[in-house]
């Protein structure tokens, strides 16, 4: 017997041109297909028509996007998207809400749900990190079933202009927030790591870097011309040469793709469905 599931994406690319999309339908219809699941999937854009999903859905994905993650504040989609991020905690308090909504915010949705929870500081890097990173567990442990299965450190996409640092330990703990992953040491460079992964709440997670990313678009974005041109330029032909081979390793984004977001598919939905 099929059963039924909502989904709803986030859409905040603001009409730009990416993969992030493609990559979260895929992932969303491969979990339908391997656990029998009749999924009905809508899309709404954020940023560029003011689209906020009401509470039908059973899952919400917050994808990525451009821009800046500050300059928006007080914006009329931004106060939207934000009453939507509360309304979801209130209906998930609600003790007679048997099944809960549960909430992914990847990169740009991942700074706006930190500036919503007032956890930890937003701002601009230096510097555009672009590329495939290490990433880091907190504590040098795995404490959350949505990384389950991922090594330390694991190997994940990163493309921003902005980060996360500074965060207030007392709030978080406050609200129930975790910080679940950091990213690379750099012992020559004289600044705080940035976060990128955070369990804001039982239901609400985020990730600073794209789970969704997989080689396809990792190959199409990286062996454009106008895209290999401004890597070679920026940081040099061997970071080119090195991003290419790292595609291709089962232990690098491969795994992440395959684990991170089926796993927040799979904890998202064991509250009313028992997926064999």
């Amino acid at each position: 017997m099929r059963k039924s599931l909502r989904i709803a994406i986030l859409d905040l690319y603001k009409g730009s041109e990416n993969q992030g999309m493609r990559c979260l339908r895929e992932l969303i219809e491969n979990f339908g297909k391997t656990n029998n699941f009749d999924i009905t999937l809508d899309e709404f854009e954020v940023r560029a028509s003011n689209q906020i999903p009401n509470l039908d859905h059973d899952i919400y994905i917050s994808s990525g996007g451009p821009g800046s993650p500050i300059e928006d504040d007080g914006s009329n989609w931004e106060e939207l998207y934000f009453n939507w991020i509360a309304a979801v905690i209130d209906f998930n308090k609600d003790k007679n809400n048997k099944f809960k909504k549960n909430v992914f915010f990847i990169c740009h949705s991942f700074q706006l749900a930190c500036r919503f929870f007032g956890i930890a500081e937003v701002k601009k890097r230096k510097s555009t990190s672009f590329g495939i990173f290490p990433v880091h567990f907190a504590n040098n442990e795995i404490n959350d079933n949505v990384l389950r299965g991922l090594s330390d450190p694991f190997y994940a996409v990163d493309n921003r202009d902005y980060q996360v640092v500074n965060p207030d330990y007392k709030k978080m703990h406050n609200s129930g927030s975790t910080v679940l992953a950091i990213e690379k040491d750099r012992p020559h460079v004289n600044l705080e790591r940035a976060i990128m992964a955070i369990r804001f709440n039982e239901h609400m997670i985020g990730t600073q870097f794209h789970p969704e990313g997989d080689v396809k678009g990792m190959l199409q974005y990286l062996q454009s011309e106008e895209k290999k041109k401004i890597i070679i330029e920026n940081h040099g032909e061997q970071k080119w040469d090195s991003m290419m081979e790292q595609l291709n390793d089962p232990d690098k984004i491969i795994m992440t793709y395959a684990k991170v977001i089926p796993n927040f598919l799979i904890q998202s939905t064991k509250d009313f469905i028992n997926i064999q």
